[in-house]
């Protein structure tokens, strides 16, 4: 049976002396933080019993930030994932201890947003929001920006010039991918249809652009019919689909650039048609997975919600510590491909 590490281990392991390990273990007087640091990464290594207690030695140390994100239709399994994945991201932050308080929009109303935007700012050093592109939203957020606390979009960028900053990834590209795939994917050529949820949303705007201008540009002798709001719902898009699909049996391609693609998929399940259009939509879930296992779906874009959730949370706090930008920017983020034979 293989010796229990002790603290002599642990104090040749990390270098210091067995003295200075007592002081990481008891906070018996401060040890600086790369010393901590060193001994708590030595522990983990040699499988020392009281890794767990140092971290948290280390960590009460730390400064506490509240961070705000507000997100969009809780009921959505997207929107669930990235909950969590933004709870994991402020716990796993090493160099803060973070509270995160998540909330969603009651609607797409830009005076409900406001309110809830103001309600956030109240409780939280810095808020990043999913929500449209409104004068009266960035108005809000010009005034929460006066009273001290940061502003960032995420997915869809809103308030620019006014917000932090923005973090997601480059939807035009997302559009552009979409075209691309339905035009290398499409037996022939033929009418190609695309939905968003809203042209408020600037990133619905920005991959209806990049997808227009593919085929403008690499593709002419495809058609893109005129854009179909759906307000990002199932029931919306379901009924929009089946109508192109008994209107148009040229349908070469469909692209679902927000929300709704779970009527899409629904549609293209209920309807006998020897040749499916290409269907493309965004986000991994399990519902998009199977799609894609049925060959329903040809390609889901996805947005890598691990590395975003870190990005924002990094910057949430640098601004806390550090003050505004002098020139608030832009973050993309490489969005991820699944198709048939990767997921």
């Amino acid at each position: 049976m293989a010796r229990r590490p002790t603290i002599a281990d642990l104090a040749k392991t990390s270098g210091v002396s067995v003295a200075t390990v007592d002081r990481v273990l008891n906070s018996r007087l401060p040890v600086r933080e790369e010393t901590a640091r060193r001994v708590y990464e030595a522990a983990n290594s040699i499988g020392y019993h009281a890794a767990g207690l140092i971290r948290q030695r280390m960590r009460q140390e730390l400064p506490e930030y509240r961070l705000g994100f507000l997100l969009q239709k809780p009921g959505q399994h997207f929107y669930q994932d990235f909950a969590r994945e933004i709870e994991a991201a402020v716990n796993a932050a090493p160099k803060f201890r973070g509270v995160p308080l998540i909330d969603y929009m009651p609607s797409q109303v830009p005076g409900e947003i406001v309110a809830k935007l103001k309600e956030m700012a109240a409780r939280v050093r810095a808020v990043a929001v999913v929500a449209p592109d409104h004068p009266t939203i960035t108005a809000a957020v010009e005034e929460v920006k006066a009273q001290g606390v940061p502003v960032f979009s995420l997915l869809s960028d809103f308030a620019t010039g006014v917000r932090e900053g923005y973090v997601g990834v480059n939807n035009l590209k997302v559009g552009r991918t979409a075209a691309w795939m339905i035009a290398k994917c499409a037996p022939r050529p033929g009418k190609v249809a695309i939905f968003v949820g809203s042209h408020r949303f600037h990133g619905h705007e920005l991959r209806e652009i990049g997808f227009r201008a593919f085929f403008r540009e690499q593709a002419p002798d495809f058609t893109v019919l005129d854009t179909l709001v759906n307000l990002d719902t199932r029931q919306i898009t379901q009924e929009a689909m089946l109508n192109l699909l008994a209107r148009h049996p040229d349908l070469a391609g469909c692209y679902v650039a927000g929300g709704g693609m779970e009527g899409a998929i629904a549609a293209l399940r209920e309807v006998q048609l020897a040749e499916k259009p290409i269907a493309i939509c965004n986000e991994i879930t399990p519902l998009s997975r199977a799609a894609l296992a049925d060959n329903i779906v040809t390609m889901a874009i996805a947005t890598p919600l691990v590395p975003l959730c870190r990005e924002v949370v990094e910057l949430m706090v640098h601004t806390i510590e550090n003050g505004a930008a002098a020139a608030p920017g832009q973050t993309f983020l490489p969005f991820d491909i699944y198709l048939p034979e990767n997921i």
